[in-house]
C-alpha cells in the first residue's frame, strides 16, 4: 500500500471539509488546493499550498484552467512501480499526489432551476472529472474520493494502516468515480439536448422521431431489498432511479412493503391522478375494483368498496385527500383485512387509530410526478412511450340519443375510471361511482359480461366505457339488455355502423373519443 504523503482538495460542496482536511493535516499529509477551496481552508488556519504555485502556473481563464497541468496529472498518474514512469517523473520533476479528493460543480441543481445556457455551460465541470478519472485508473497507488461520507473511512484507515488506504477501498471508490462521471456527463448531453435544433421530416431517418432519445442510459441505484418477489421462490429489490429521484412516499407504519404491493401502489396512483375532487379507490392485482368520488371523502370510501366488496378483501385502499379520523373508521367498518393505505397525510388521531392494526402499511405520498417517460423492461429490450394522457376527450356523438349536463360529466366519470383498468377494460358507473368492472379478459364481451353480472341491478341506467373500440355489436346488445342508458368508447372499429345501429335499437347514447387508453 502507498503511504500518503500528498492530497489534492478541490470541491464546490464543502461538506465536512474542515474537519477532514485538519486530519490530513494532523497525520502530516500535504495539502495542495484552489480557489473558494483554499480560501475555505485558510480561513480555518488549516495549512494548505496552491495548485498555481506547485505547478508554477497560473489559474488563468477565469478560473477554467487550474490543474489541467503536467505535474498534476502526471503526480497522479505516475505508476509508482514502473522505473519509465519512475525516472520520467524524477525528470521532470513531478511529485506524487497520493490522494485526490473532488467533488463537482453542481451542474444538476443550477439546471434545476430557470437559467440561460450560458450559466448551465458554465456550470460543467472539466478539471473535476478529470482529476477523478486519472486518480481511479491509477487507483493502485492513489486513493479518490468524490463523496463527503467517505471522508471518514479515508482517515480511519490512514490512521489504521500507518498513512495508507487499503487496496479494497481504493478500488471500491475508484469504481464510484465512474459511475458518478457517467451520471454528471449524462446529466449534461440531456440537458443540451434539449437545445439541439430539431431536424425537418425529410431529415428524419425511418428510425428517428424528434423528442425520443436516441440513446437511453438508466442508472439504477439499489434502495431496499424485498421479502422476495411476486413469489416466496424468487428474489427482489427495489431500484431508484438516480436521474430522476421520482415519486416521494414514505411508509409511517406496518410491516416491509412487498414486490407485489408496490406494483399495486403504483396502480393505485394511476388512479387518483386522474381525478381532481375527493376520490377513494380500491386496487387489487393492479385493477381498480371500486373508484367513487364524492364531496365527502368517507362517503366515497364507502362507495368504491361497495362496487365489489369482495375484491376488495386484501387489496389496497387509495385517498386523494387527509385522511381523518372519520374515514380511518370508515375503512375499518367496510374492511376487516387490506394491505395498503395510501393518503397525501393522516390526521394525527386518524394515524393513531389506524396504528391499531399493525400489518396494515400506512403510506404517505406526495405529489405524483406529471410527464416523463413510461419504460416496460422486456427480455428483448426496453419499450419507450409518453406517459398516457389525462383529461377530458372531445366527445362525438354518434347515435340519435345524446346526454348533457351531469349525465355527459357521469359519463366521463366512467371514462376516467376505465383508463386505469386492464385491457380488455369495461367500467360500469352510476352516481360518480363504479358499479361494474371487467378487466384483463381476452375478448371484450366477455369484459361486458363480467362488468354487468358484477353491477347486477345497478347496470340498470349505468354509464358504460370502454378502453378501445366494440368489434362487433354483441357488447352493445348486451348492454342495451342490461338497461345502460349511455356508452364512451374510442370508435374506429370496421363494424361501427353495426355498433352504432345496435345503440340505435336499444336507445343507448353513444359517444366516440377517437382515442384509445389501452393498459396492458
Amino acid at each position: 500500500m502507498q503511504k500518503i504523503k500528498r492530497a489534492l482538495l478541490s470541491v464546490s460542496d464543502k461538506t465536512g471539509l474542515i474537519p477532514f482536511a485538519r486530519s490530513l493535516h494532523q497525520l502530516k499529509v500535504e495539502i495542495l488546493s484552489t480557489g473558494g477551496t483554499l480560501k475555505t481552508l485558510r480561513q480555518a488556519r488549516i495549512p494548505a499550498r496552491s495548485v498555481s504555485d506547485f505547478t508554477g502556473f497560473p489559474e488563468i481563464l477565469e478560473g477554467r484552467v487550474k490543474t489541467l497541468h503536467p505535474k498534476i496529472h502526471g503526480g497522479i498518474l505516475f505508476r509508482r512501480n514502473k522505473k519509465l514512469h519512475v525516472r520520467q517523473a524524477r525528470q521532470q520533476g513531478i511529485a506524487p499526489i497520493d490522494l485526490v479528493v473532488v467533488n463537482l460543480y453542481p451542474f444538476e441543481e443550477v439546471t434545476k432551476k430557470k437559467v440561460s445556457l450560458e450559466t448551465a455551460i458554465e456550470n460543467i465541470d472539466i478539471g473535476g472529472p478529470t482529476l477523478l478519472r486519472s486518480a481511479a485508473k491509477n487507483h493502485e497507488s492513489v486513493a479518490v474520493v468524490t463523496d463527503p461520507l467517505d471522508y471518514p473511512l479515508i482517515v480511519e484507515e490512514m490512521k489504521k494502516y500507518s498513512g495508507k488506504v487499503s487496496a479494497a477501498t481504493r478500488a471500491r471508490l475508484a469504481q464510484k468515480v465512474f459511475e458518478k462521471t457517467s451520471r454528471y456527463d449524462r446529466l449534461i448531453a440531456d440537458y443540451l439536448a434539449r437545445f439541439r435544433a430539431r431536424p425537418s421530416r425529410s431529415e428524419l431517418s425511418p428510425r428517428t422521431v424528434p423528442d425520443l432519445p436516441e440513446k437511453l442510459d438508466l442508472l439504477y441505484e439499489r434502495d431496499q431489498v424485498l421479502r422476495y418477489g411476486e413469489n416466496p421462490h424468487q428474489r427482489g429489490a427495489l431500484y431508484r432511479n438516480l436521474e430522476k429521484l421520482g415519486l416521494n412516499f414514505k411508509v409511517l407504519h406496518g410491516k416491509e412493503i412487498s414486490f407485489n404491493n408496490l406494483l399495486d401502489f403504483e396502480a393505485t396512483l394511476d388512479v387518483l391522478s386522474e381525478f381532481d375532487r375527493p376520490t377513494a379507490c380500491v386496487v387489487k392485482h393492479t385493477n381498480p375494483s371500486g373508484i367513487a368520488e364524492d364531496k365527502n371523502l368517507t362517503q366515497a370510501v364507502e362507495r368504491a368498496i361497495a362496487c365489489d366488496p369482495m375484491s376488495a378483501f386484501g387489496g389496497i385502499v387509495g385517498l386523494n385527500r387527509l385522511c381523518d379520523l372519520k374515514t380511518a373508521k370508515k375503512i375499518y367498518e367496510r374492511l376487516n383485512f387490506l394491505e395498503i393505505i395510501v393518503a397525501p397525510s393522516f390526521e394525527p388521531e386518524a394515524f393513531e387509530f389506524l396504528k391499531g392494526r399493525k400489518n396494515v402499511r400506512l403510506i404517505q405520498v406526495g405529489q405524483t410526478p406529471e410527464g416523463g417517460w413510461n419504460l416496460r423492461f422486456t427480455k428483448f429490450g426496453v419499450l419507450l412511450q409518453d406517459r398516457d394522457r389525462t383529461g377530458a376527450p372531445k366527445l362525438q356523438w354518434v347515435t340519435k340519443a345524446r346526454l348533457a349536463g351531469g349525465e355527459l360529466k357521469e359519463l366521463l366519470f366512467a371514462w376516467k375510471c376505465v383508463k386505469t383498468v386492464r385491457s380488455n377494460a369495461i367500467v360500469i358507473s352510476q352516481g360518480y361511482q363504479t358499479v361494474g368492472i371487467g378487466a384483463g379478459q381476452m375478448s371484450r364481451v366477455d369484459s361486458v359480461q363480467i362488468a354487468i353480472q358484477k353491477a347486477g341491478p345497478r347496470a340498470r341506467g349505468g354509464f358504460l366505457a370502454s378502453d378501445a373500440f366494440f368489434p362487433m355489436a354483441d357488447s352493445i346488445e348486451l348492454a342495451g339488455r342490461a338497461g345502460i342508458r349511455a356508452v364512451v368508447q374510442p370508435g374506429g372499429s370496421i363494424r361501427d355502423k353495426e355498433v352504432i345501429g345496435a345503440a340505435d335499437r336499444t336507445g343507448i347514447a353513444m359517444a366516440f373519443t377517437g382515442e384509445r387508453h389501452f393498459r396492458h
